[in-house]
């Protein structure tokens, strides 16, 4: 028998370890340290349901049983799954709604989100409002009989807002309704929403969780069986689930999380100091400041503040904008974020490109805005990449 964690030896591991030992063990057939990649689609059985507790790999696979174990782990929950992307995971979490039922949301979320919500769910009868999620009272005025998720990212994507999670459930429970959190800005080792009140929390584990810009994920993890159950079951029926290969891919990312996630947030504040002190910056978005709004819910749900900053040149506008993306040479204009080469992008005609301008501009996405994700790079290259781009 290969050696493995105690049950009360797992929940005493501190994040780091977690890492890399939560629930992962040596495989059973040869010891194998990392998972086995179990490249098949079915299993044999010796009789009809007869099997190892696997039968067909929609409905199950060992290499992705590993990753959403280890997705449990870090996020402090008890039951992961894990998805083909991180939409078709926010997809299964929205198709637990019914016609009729209301979704309040930040107004200022992904567009891709903003697309699945308006695009694809809103024509079945389920209503989604967007607004900003800071204040409380604010979302506690859009929630009535019909309401029944609370949807929130924090920080938000790309205006870095940061929404409150632990009054955001008290408000949840005290309507009955389900709190989801997408973390994937922050990862759970900047903060765990499961710990704070959430009842889900959802990842694009293409970003920080992968780390590496090579796999394209999706993750949900929560701590009740019953949420789980009807998940799962979700998951199996409607099959968007990730292949062996790039749960293999994701396992290997998350074991280094932690390393990864500090330079993130190293550099991530030397380069949003060097851009708040830069005389052509009118507006830098990032949490760390002690300026910026809700700094101090940040800093207490958050261990620190992360690499995703976004920033506005004075008198910027759309040409501006993009002749700076174009004239980066380190940083690489691109989709995504999260990896360890940092990126660039330009929200409005990018990432945001399917939410309309007017709407875009009301939570402040504007034209002129760039988004930084800052990679794992030396800060110094990282600023005088920025140095000769911004001029």
């Amino acid at each position: 028998m290969w050696p493995i964690y105690s049950d009360m030896s797992k929940k005493d591991l501190k994040f780091n370890s977690k890492t890399i030992h939560g629930e992962q063990h040596p495989d059973k057939a040869y010891g194998a340290v990392m998972p086995p990649i179990y490249q098949t689609s079915t299993y044999a059985q010796t009789t009809p349901g007869g099997h190892q507790g696997f039968e067909y790999s929609r409905s199950g696979n060992p290499t992705r049983t590993a990753l959403e174990n280890a997705l449990a782990s870090i996020e402090s929950g008890e039951y992961g799954l894990a998805f083909a992307s991180g939409l078709s995971a926010i997809d299964a979490v929205i198709k637990l709604l019914n016609p009729g039922d209301e979704v309040v949301s930040t107004n200022d979320l992904y567009g891709g989100s903003y697309r699945l919500f308006k695009q694809v769910f809103e024509k079945y009868g389920i209503t989604f409002h967007f607004i900003g999620m800071q204040s409380v009272e604010t979302v506690a005025s859009y929630i009535n009989e019909n309401t029944k998720l609370l949807w929130v990212e924090t920080p938000t994507n790309p205006m870095m807002n940061v929404i409150d999670i632990k009054a955001m459930s008290d408000l949840a429970k005290k309507h009955d309704l389900l709190l989801a959190v997408d973390n994937t800005f922050a990862t759970p080792y900047l903060q765990r929403p499961l710990e704070l009140g959430a009842d889900i929390v959802m990842h694009s584990a293409t970003k920080y969780l992968g780390g590496h810009s090579d796999v394209v994920v999706g993750a949900l993890v929560v701590r009740d069986k019953d949420l789980a159950d009807k998940l799962y079951f979700i998951q199996n029926a409607s099959g968007a689930v990730c292949g062996p290969m790039d749960s293999f891919l994701t396992l290997r990312g998350i074991k280094t999380l932690h390393v990864r996630m500090e330079r993130h947030c190293q550099n991530g504040e030397a380069v949003a100091e060097y851009l708040k002190n830069h005389p052509k910056i009118e507006k830098v978005y990032w949490p760390g400041f002690e300026t910026h709004p809700n700094h101090d819910i940040a800093k207490s749900q958050m261990s620190d503040f992360g690499g995703m900053i976004s920033f506005v040149t004075k008198g910027s506008n759309y040409e501006e904008a993009i002749k700076i993306v174009e004239r980066l040479q380190v940083f690489t204009l691109a989709e995504s974020l999260g990896g360890v080469e940092s990126l660039a992008g330009h929200p409005a005609s990018m990432t945001h490109a399917s939410i309309p301008k007017e709407e875009r501009e009301k939570s402040g996405v504007v034209d002129a805005l760039i988004r930084l994700s800052v990679g794992i790079e030396d800060a110094d290259d990282l600023i005088a990449d920025l140095e000769q781009a911004i001029g």
